[in-house]
């Protein structure tokens, strides 16, 4: 078994007929795309992770310790911009999503499979230049992730070659979202309706749109700081006639979407595997998916409410509030939806259901303090406080982060055909879940108690929650890296994988593992949606 397994795998990495690393860069295998994206993605993860590191060890103690104050804004910069832009935004929809996408709906590639390799080259191009921002110039951006105006547009840093690669990273965004829209409208198999598809292929198709009509924004307002920057334009910079916040309102039309480019594909993540680890089919399968679409309008119309402090008509300020409670609804749809599926279900409590459950709980603690901003009255208080920095982690790493770790470990036996240690992988779950609660739950507390967000030093009475914090990112620490070795090893030395080990229902599950190279020689008969009569894990 072990050589049968082998020579499969030899012939999935030796395909199209380039030897070499030629056969993957310029592949249109959208299998090695997704694999490409995975592996950028992950490096950019561990290089972010490691600022992050650096950072909660300045913040141990008060005082001018570890890094200088310039140094400490380079650092949170580089932070924010390398998880939001090459890891966050792309991480699921650009791996996951380019490998099981076109699976799930019987297609054996994307719609255009040249487009699709073009988009990773602007993503290497787009994190090729923001490293180079580091480097070059003189010194590292040190804006903040939004770049906000004038300090963008006056700074000496190298924001310059930092917003052109964000730019760059734009476009490769919005061509997958076109990509992944055009795939599942044009090239569904025969008898795939639309209320056969997969919930997963949903929330991506939820989010291409928002790709596709919200990044352009992103693009264009980037192209105006450059602008302002090259050629002393008075845009943005009130010193020369410009509004700030224009640029408030340009960037948080976007940006506020962007949060759900981040969560909805891990909310198909999530409806992927509740139903699979409980035996039942969804609860609710309508309504999950029409709340992927509910959110990608709904998220389109709130962003002021970053702006609550900016100043604004108290009608804006209503109408942005009440928004915002408004796209609360269909996020809790899902979850209870989730709840409800487990419920008197025969549940497994394998790895992908543990991360499952993860971001469940993680979610549901930053959905409901992202109410606390939503109001009005609450959100002057909080504003720019350590309260916005948990919450905006609880839903963006503890939502989209463990939805991706859910998807590795859901679906690597499939991609590479191998199975990891489930002790060990359960092991790192309880540990990165407990050190994001310990990194990230006192951060609420001290937001509450008026600490301001981004600021080098602090009050001597922050000291024992920032010290407790601190101590909470080397439990992460420690679990991301025993998941990702655990990962490694199973990829690589793991016992082989079967065809189904999960005892899934949609397509992929009936491939081999690892996946070969061309999926469906004749268009397969789409199953009904989360149906597991018969279908049952095989040993």
């Amino acid at each position: 078994m072990d050589q049968t397994h082998d020579s499969q795998a030899q012939a999935f990495y030796a395909r199209q007929g380039a030897g070499g690393i030629r056969s993957w860069i310029f592949s249109t295998d959208h299998k090695r795309i997704g694999l490409l994206y995975l592996s950028l993605i992950l490096l950019m993860f561990a290089a972010a992770t490691v600022l992050g590191i650096i950072i909660k060890l300045k913040l141990m103690t008060p005082g001018s310790t570890l890094l200088s104050p310039q140094q400490y804004n380079a650092m949170f910069t580089l932070h924010g911009v390398i998880m939001i832009f090459l890891v966050v935004i792309p991480s699921i929809p650009a791996s996951f999503g380019n490998i099981f996408l076109p699976l799930h709906i019987g297609a054996n590639d994307v719609s255009f499979p040249r487009l699709n390799n073009f988009s990773w080259w602007l993503y290497v191009i787009g994190a090729v230049l923001a490293l180079a921002s580091i480097f070059t110039g003189d010194g590292a951006p040190d804006t903040g992730w939004t770049f906000y105006v004038p300090f963008s547009e006056r700074t000496t840093t190298n924001v310059s070659v930092a917003v052109i690669a964000v730019f760059i990273l734009g476009f490769s965004s919005i061509l997958t979202g076109l990509n992944f829209i055009t795939t599942i409208h044009r090239l569904r198999a025969p008898g795939m309706t639309w209320k056969k598809l997969p919930l997963f292929v949903w929330s991506l198709y939820a989010t291409g749109w928002i790709q596709v009509l919200a990044t352009p924004i992103l693009g264009i307002t980037a192209l105006l700081i450059f602008a302002e920057r090259v050629l002393l334009l008075g845009l943005f910079d009130p010193g020369k006639g410009g509004d700030p916040l224009l640029y408030q309102h340009l960037f948080w039309i976007y940006s506020h979407p962007a949060v759900y480019i981040m969560i909805l594909p891990a909310m198909g993540v999530i409806s992927e595997i509740i139903p699979v680890f409980s035996r039942k089919p969804i609860f609710g399968y309508n309504m999950i998916a029409f709340s992927s679409l509910a959110i990608a309008f709904a998220g389109s119309l709130v962003w002021a409410h970053h702006m609550f402090t900016s100043g604004m008509s108290d009608t804006a300020v209503l109408v942005f509030s009440f928004l915002t409670f408004v796209v609360a609804i269909p996020s809790a749809i899902k979850v209870f939806n989730w709840l409800s599926t487990m419920y008197q279900g025969s549940i497994s409590l394998d790895p992908p259901l543990l991360f499952a459950l993860g971001f469940i709980f993680m979610f549901s603690i930053g959905g409901l303090t992202g109410l606390v901003l939503g109001a009005a009255g609450t959100d002057i208080h909080v504003h720019d406080t350590y309260f916005v920095v948990a919450h905006f982690h609880y839903v963006i790493f503890g939502g989209t982060g463990l939805g991706m770790f859910a998807a590795m470990h859901y679906w690597s036996p499939k991609i590479f055909g191998r199975m990891y240690d489930h002790g060990k992988a359960a092991w790192s779950f309880w540990l990165i879940l407990l050190g994001m609660n310990v990194l990230y739950f006192p951060m609420f507390i001290m937001g509450m108690q008026g600490m301001p967000r981004r600021y080098y030093d602090y009050l001597p009475q922050y000291a024992p929650m920032q010290m407790v914090s601190t101590w909470g990112s080397w439990f992460l620490a420690a679990g991301l890296i025993l998941m990702f070795y655990n990962l490694y090893r199973g990829c690589r030395y793991g016992p082989p994988a079967t065809r189904n080990p999960w005892g899934g229902a949609t397509l992929e599950w009936t491939l081999p593992s690892p996946l070969p190279h061309e999926a469906f020689h004749h268009d397969p008969q789409a199953p009904e949606p989360y149906d597991y009569k018969g279908v049952n894990p095989d040993g």
